[in-house]
């Protein structure tokens, strides 16, 4: 059963414009408390972003669902994700798809994000420490790449591990960040027009 604070949450994302139920479960499933420090458990199921040390964040939840909704997943879509972090956004897209590949530059996140996702029997999914902007070579062409930060220009490597017709989203931008969606056609990427949900707020 679905608590009152999980539910008040996706009611809040499907008035913000979040539409895939399948993202909506997926969401619902993953115990966000268990991706942040004990000290903000009782903010786990608000929608904004918090602290997960070193100097990073786990995402809003209307990010990760906004991002992954963007994918256009099925369970046969081969996933690579830039940027483990806490792993929320890796135990999301692991409930969604066969298998996904998580690329972490910071050690100490990685480490902590493979347990984590141990810990929730979310054995599909495949962690590394590196450099997330070289993707894995060695897993790839990847049917969706989603990357949760913001680099100056689209990774070529990324690019190259793109399959034909797969899609790639990313935030794009300094300090005004947007979502940039891609699909590759041959050795272009084209954009994607997606019309953001305009807030009344």
């Amino acid at each position: 059963m679905v608590s009152g604070r999980v539910q008040a949450l996706l009611e809040q994302l499907r008035a913000q414009g979040i539409r895939d139920e399948q993202v909506l479960n997926a969401l619902a499933a993953v115990p966000r408390e268990k991706f942040i420090d004990e000290a903000f458990e009782h903010k786990a199921w608000e929608n904004i972003a918090l602290p997960i040390g070193q100097g990073q964040t786990i995402s809003q939840p209307y990010m990760v669902a906004r991002m992954t909704e963007l994918l256009e997943l099925t369970p046969q879509s081969r996933v690579l994700e830039i940027g483990t972090g806490s792993g929320y956004q890796t135990a999301i897209l692991a409930h969604l798809v066969h298998h996904v590949c998580s690329v972490e530059r910071i050690k100490g996140l990685q480490w902590q994000a493979r347990r984590r996702l141990k810990q929730l029997d979310l054995h599909n999914v495949s962690t590394r420490h590196g450099d997330g902007w070289q993707g894995w070579q060695a897993r790839a062409p990847f049917d969706a790449i989603i990357v949760t930060a913001a680099p100056p220009e689209i990774p070529t490597a990324l690019m190259a591990q793109l399959d034909e017709g797969g899609i790639l989203v990313l935030p794009v931008g300094d300090e005004q960040q947007f979502l940039k969606r891609v699909r590759r056609r041959g050795a272009n990427l084209l954009s994607i027009p997606w019309r953001p949900f305009a807030s009344s707020r």
